[in-house]
């Protein structure tokens, strides 16, 4: 059987699986990034672990190929430049050093971009030729793809729509440094500092007062929501109606049929999007209501980001 290593780098975890053309994912694991700052002990684990999948999976494999996704990813050098949430600085040659280990087609691409790859391959995106993926995880991710056309841009950086200058409030800094940028406000980090935030302005009771910041979760969020809690109603809301303005303005850019919405903070269910779908309607121009979708990913969301690193791979196979 032929088969795809695909690889997605987080900040936080880099998971590993095998994935087949049709996108099923047969074997899968993670490691924690943080663990390797080390970049040849990072590799090397990388390659341990393909090894591992592989004697799981056990005989009939037969790997054609490694896709890479990756926040701040070159898909046109083969690098990662300067991602603000890994150890690695400066310009890391990543495919070049990977291919000493694994010796076989390697590509890699930003993160959001590849997971755009994946719903037109795999997903709810297989008919579509225009549509945005948004990725709402540690930060804000963008894959665009234009009348059929993944938008890679000219050095492989397109869709970097999370430091886009909203100039909203206090001007939260994205990891970036840009100040005012998307992703301070629309990702789940931006969530949990917007709950510090209502309650600077809102006195009302809530069970967050007594919680710190490296204690708060999404998750707790979500259920302070079901049990009516103010101030994470609030955050929501002012989480949904930011995220709105930014996707009605990014409408007007590609004209997507559907914004394809995946990552932890689409995990808050209707929360986060009764609200962001009020908002983005009243945000449209009158010329492009009713034509936009907001759509959850139909991909699983444990091997999504897997299967959008594998598709870099199947989708050069297909083209052949």
């Amino acid at each position: 059987m032929d088969l795809v290593i695909g690889v997605d780098i987080g900040g936080t975890k880099t998971k590993i699986g095998l994935v087949d053309e049709h996108g099923e994912c047969y074997e899968k694991t993670f490691f924690r990034t943080k663990e390797y700052p080390n970049l040849d002990n990072y590799l090397d684990k990388i390659k341990s672990t393909v090894d591992e999948l592989l004697d799981r999976f056990g005989e009939g494999a037969n790997v054609i190929g490694c896709g890479i996704g990756a926040p701040n990813a070159s898909s046109k050098n083969g690098t990662i430049e300067s991602a603000s949430n890994l150890a690695w600085k400066g310009s890391v040659p990543l495919v070049k050093l990977l291919k000493q280990r694994l010796d076989m087609p390697i590509r890699i691409m930003n993160d959001a971009s590849a997971a755009a790859l994946g719903e037109m391959l795999f997903g709810g995106a297989k008919d579509m030729t225009d549509f945005i993926v948004i990725t709402l995880g540690t930060g804000f991710g963008a894959g665009i793809v234009a009348n059929g056309q993944l938008i890679d841009g000219f050095d492989g950086f397109a869709g970097e729509l999370g430091h886009v200058d909203m100039t909203i409030g206090d001007g939260r800094l994205t990891g970036l440094g840009v100040k005012g940028g998307l992703e301070a406000y629309v990702s789940a980090t931006g969530l949990k500092r917007t709950i510090l935030y209502m309650q600077s302005k809102y006195l009302v009771d809530s069970r967050f007062r007594d919680v710190a910041y490296n204690d708060l979760h999404g998750e707790d969020i979500t259920q302070a929501a079901e049990e009516g809690d103010e101030i994470a109603l609030k955050a929501f809301d002012y989480t949904a109606r930011i995220m709105a303005q930014a996707l009605a303005n990014f409408t007007a850019f590609t004209q997507p049929e559907a914004f394809i919405l995946m990552g932890g903070l689409t995990n808050s269910g209707k929360w986060i999007m009764t609200p962001l779908e009020k908002y983005f309607n009243r945000f449209l121009l009158d010329v492009y209501k009713g034509k936009v979708k907001l759509l959850h990913s139909s991909m699983h969301g444990k091997t999504a980001a897997i299967c959008g690193a594998a598709a870099l791979i199947w989708e050069n196979k297909k083209k052949k």
